[in-house]
Order: structure tokens, then sequence, then C-alpha cells
């Protein structure tokens, strides 16, 4: 059984998919990138700028879910530069707490964005 997330604590974005699945336990957060939650637009210049509003945009989806970034175990980062990887982990490591989430991050042809992220997040169990 699978459910939809949606929020408007993140981007919707204009395709196909849902923000956010929950299954077996699990919330499978979508590709998130800089975009403002209210108009749709891309947002900031630098990659520090582009980073936060996108790991804001995951914060919101995982909330929506019931679970929170504590819970977050597998991060996916596509950059469009690879020369920005040191930037971005400046503002990623603002996010989480050791220990971090497992990570694959890659060089992507993003086009109009610098980073694009997508997200497994744990929920808890309710007690």
């Amino acid at each position: 059984m699978r459910k939809a997330v949606f929020t408007d604590g993140a981007s919707k974005g204009d395709g196909p998919y849902s923000q956010g699945v929950i299954s077996g336990g699990f919330v499978f957060v979508s590709g998130q990138g800089p975009l403002d939650p209210k108009t749709g637009e891309i947002l900031g210049e630098t990659i520090e700028e582009q980073a936060k509003l996108t790991m804001d945009n995951i914060k919101g989806i995982v909330e929506a879910a019931g679970s929170s970034m504590d819970d977050v175990v597998k991060i996916t980062v596509y950059l469009e530069r690879m020369s920005d990887f040191a930037a971005f982990n400046r503002v990623y490591k603002t996010y989480f707490d050791e220990p971090f989430p497992a990570r694959t991050c890659v060089q992507a042809g993003l086009d109009d964005i610098l980073v694009e992220i997508d997200a497994v997040a744990k929920i808890p169990d309710e007690a």
C-alpha cells in the first residue's frame, strides 16, 4: 500500500509525480530543487542559496509525512558543478546530526538549477 504526500511547505513541481510517497514505513521524497513553494519560481543564484531552499523543500515533505530530518536514511544529491561540493556540504551539514544519512553525490546536467536532491526517511513507529 502506498499513500501520496502533498504539502504547501515544498514546491509542487509540474510533472506526473507526487512530492513524496509513503510505503513500507518509509517516505520516498521526489527530487527537489530550489523552487519557491508559493510561486514555483527558481530562487537563489549561489549553491548555498539553492541548497538551503532545496533542503527546506525536502524537510517540508518529510515532516508532512510524519517524519523528520533525524529520520532521513538516504540522500541522493545531483550537482550541476562538482566544484560546488564543499560549499554544498557546508549547508547540508546544518540539516543533520551524526550519524549522517547514507548519501550519493553526482554531477548532473541540471540546466537552470545548481542542485537537485531526493531522499528516503523512516517514519517513526507510532507509540
